[in-house]
């Protein structure tokens, strides 16, 4: 089901019925995003907001848990991906040994697929199911190695799989049993046959980095009882750039990195921006636009279906605006106000 059709055809129905104007699909998109980020950004106040009521006792169990609801909209927009490492030459890619690095980028839109709104973990992967191999045949998705058994090297679906030539990370999709030496992944990312690669653990070995701010790592890193390490390490957010502590830790003592690159070792769980809703159209019917869902730009919101009521009340407050209509607006406000209501 279509929210954003849904969304639109209410909305014009309000403003025809009373002659209030007219929006065009590029101002409904415009009015759509900013509507949609209203309400994402509202749910962390409003999460906040029922924990307040639940310290205070005043909040309710069960069906009448409204700070699930708000956990459950919020996590709609948890990512888990790894981050890919900076060099300085600011380059994402593989450098040849010794330029391992430490530092990482935030997650982009270039980088993870979409921008963070908040970073809630950053987690240092210390253990290898498969410390360096390499590939003998290049297969769609797939991993395969015919040197290896993955189910004795205790690989499992979710485990990290980096490409030590290309940098590029994926996870394991599943394990094939009639095929010991073959991994399915998310992602296709040996086109060729010889890259060398390694499997990290998801499940063991994986401990948090500690967010501290640039001062405080400065005094961690003065003793030797203070500072990060591989079993309790930190990080510090400069702009776009994570620092990991400790800063050699791909070349431990322990370590078996090869150095090439620290690419798979660094996820990151994280909530991200939604995407832009897109309503599009394919051609004219009638003088109007022809809803296409199968286009490939069309994005539907991504909030949940209790929240197009709320979607239709702010767009009419924009287009209200748009069109200089006072009475539009007033009613998109007093509409918004009862749902707050309702919902406190």
């Amino acid at each position: 089901m279509s929210i954003i059709n849904s969304v639109r055809e209410t909305v014009l129905s309000v403003l025809n019925k009373n002659n209030y104007g007219y929006i065009t699909p590029s101002d409904f998109n415009l009015y759509a995003k900013q509507a949609q980020l209203d309400i994402f950004e509202d749910y962390f106040y409003q999460y906040n907001y029922q924990i307040t009521k639940e310290n205070a006792r005043q909040s309710g169990v069960g069906l009448a848990d409204i700070k699930k609801v708000y956990d459950e909209a919020i996590n709609i927009f948890s990512e888990q991906e790894s981050l890919a490492p900076v060099y300085l030459n600011g380059a994402n890619e593989v450098i040849i040994s010794p330029s391992a690095t430490s530092t990482y980028s935030v997650p982009t839109t270039a980088t993870t697929g979409s921008n963070y709104y908040l970073i809630n973990k950053v987690l240092l992967l210390t253990k290898y199911l498969v410390a360096n191999s390499t590939n003998t045949l290049a297969s769609v998705n797939e991993l395969v190695d015919n040197t290896q058994n993955f189910f004795t090297a205790g690989v499992q679906p979710g485990d990290v799989v980096v490409n030590l030539s290309t940098a590029q990370t994926t996870n394991v999709r599943y394990l094939n049993p009639s095929n010991t030496d073959t991994l399915i992944l998310e992602a296709d990312i040996f086109l060729n046959a010889g890259d060398s690669y390694t499997v990290l653990s998801a499940r063991q070995g994986v401990n948090e980095c500690e967010k501290v701010t640039n001062k405080k790592i400065t005094q961690l890193n003065m003793s030797n009882l203070t500072k990060p390490t591989e079993l309790f390490p930190a990080y510090s957010q400069n702009g776009e750039i994570i620092q990991v502590y400790p800063e050699n830790f791909q070349w431990g003592a322990t370590v078996v990195n090869s150095g090439e690159t620290t690419a798979g070792r660094i996820l990151c769980q994280y909530i991200r921006y939604p995407r832009d809703p897109k309503w599009t159209y394919a051609n004219l019917v009638g003088g109007e636009p022809s809803f296409n869902q199968s286009d490939a730009l069309y994005q539907d919101f991504e909030l949940p279906l209790e929240d197009e009521p709320t979607l239709v009340n702010k767009i009419l407050q924009y287009a209200g605006m748009s069109i200089r209509e006072v009475q539009a607006i007033q009613f998109g406000q007093s509409m918004d106000i009862r749902e707050e209501q309702k919902e406190k």
